[in-house]
């Protein structure tokens, strides 16, 4: 399997941003991404004309998703086309999760202004994804190594560390970013005041902290840890900018491993080793991770730029207002030189949120945007096939699948 196009870029993608070739990386990104563009569609012609013609328009539009997809991602035939909903594959793993994470939210204060606060995004209307990653690479392994269909309590609870992990960190961040909204509804600060926001979310790490040395694993509690420091470095480097294109990338690359990718990849990693698998599984699955998350990371960015605020259930081109500059806004600049001077400034003078957003669409920003998404994506397919196959393995394929199709 391979990503469309030069499979030497997808391997040497990252590199080339570490040792200075930003440009390289963009000249080929899109130079292959208008060819396989125009393949995409003379393969899809067929399919879209049919279902022109037909007048059960949900199932067409569906089929065309498909198959835009697998042609976008993997190369034709090397995925299959698994019907299955890793969502209802463990709902009920996921119950158990959040239900879990309420209760010991709940029972470790008898502070009832402190329990609304940390339960506020633990609402069920956030995605889920890290729990829904954790179990199903937790039951592949399992079952790749015992072809047993189980569940080990500790996995469960490195999902629930994970998931408190994330929401503490967005209180965090709605709280410096003066978020107002977010899931869909208003913002926990701005439904309570800032100091007890933020005393809620160090709550929410504490309780997940005390829930990780419950597992009583050195190992893992090292690694867990590293995503914590990991995402406060994130920020802090958010908070930076570099002066040259090709260091400018870099940074971009490494913020969005330490704020996305780490938590992702490490839990993965985590669950791998509590199954007590073989270090080369254990390095699969975190490689898989690292993937996933570099590649959602890539799309978030994406949808930044083309979604509505609706779907996103968070006000869109956030990113611009709050002064960065992601994938999109870094590609542009090869077209558009002049938005290196409003990323070293961060869009801070009149009409330049504006113009940087006008440049992006007018670019190939977005389109290389989700094409480096997209090797991603199928690189982590290519490694989770290693695993036995299982409803669980097939589910962690067809997730790559939702990660770059996702609308929100």
């Amino acid at each position: 399997m391979a990503c469309i196009g030069s499979s030497r870029l997808c391997a040497r993608a990252d590199k080339l941003c570490q040792f200075g070739h930003f440009s390289q990386i963009r000249r080929k990104l899109s130079t292959t991404f208008t060819k396989s563009r125009v393949e995409i569609e003379r393969s899809i012609a067929p399919l879209v004309h049919h279902c022109q013609n037909r007048t059960s328009t949900p199932r067409c539009r569906i089929g065309i998703a498909r198959a835009m997809s697998s042609m976008q991602t993997i190369q034709p035939g090397s995925l299959p086309d698994y019907q299955i909903d890793p969502y209802r594959l463990i709902e009920d793993d996921l119950k158990l999760v959040y239900d879990g994470i309420r209760l010991e939210l709940n029972r470790n204060t008898s502070q009832e202004e402190l329990r609304n606060i940390s339960m506020y995004y633990f609402d069920g209307q956030g995605k889920a994804i890290r729990p829904l990653f954790a179990i199903l690479m937790a039951r592949a392994i399992n079952y790749h190594k015992k072809e047993r269909n189980d569940l080990l309590l500790s996995q469960r609870q490195i999902a629930m560390f994970c998931e408190m992990i994330h929401n503490a960190s967005l209180i965090h961040d709605d709280v410096i970013d003066q978020a107002d909204y977010r899931r869909g509804k208003p913002s926990v600060n701005v439904v309570w005041n800032q100091k007890k926001v933020t005393m809620a979310g160090d709550y929410i790490l504490a309780v997940a902290s005390m829930l990780l040395a419950r597992i009583q694993n050195d190992e893992v509690t090292i690694t867990l840890a590293e995503t914590i420091t990991d995402l406060v470095q994130g920020e802090f480097m958010q908070l930076g900018s570099k002066e040259t294109e090709n260091e400018r990338f870099a940074h971009y690359l490494n913020k969005t491993y330490r704020k996305t990718g780490s938590l992702i990849a490490n839990m993965l990693k985590a669950v791998a080793i509590l199954a007590e698998v073989n270090d080369q599984i254990v390095e699969l699955t975190y490689q898989y991770g690292r993937n996933i998350g570099l590649a959602f990371q890539l799309v978030d960015d994406f949808l930044d730029f083309v979604s509505s605020s609706e779907a996103m259930g968070k006000p869109t081109a956030a990113d611009l207002k709050l002064g960065l500059a992601t994938a999109p806004v870094l590609f542009a600049c090869e077209r558009y030189p002049e938005l290196n001077a409003m990323i070293m400034r961060r869009f801070q003078e009149p009409n330049d949120v504006e113009r940087a957003f006008e440049l992006v669409h007018k670019s190939q920003g977005l389109d290389q945007t989700k094409f480096l998404a997209k090797k991603h994506c199928a690189e982590a397919v290519r490694l989770i096939q290693s695993l036995a196959e299982s409803p669980y393995q097939k589910a962690l394929i067809v997730l790559s699948d939702l990660v770059i199709n996702r609308m929100k």
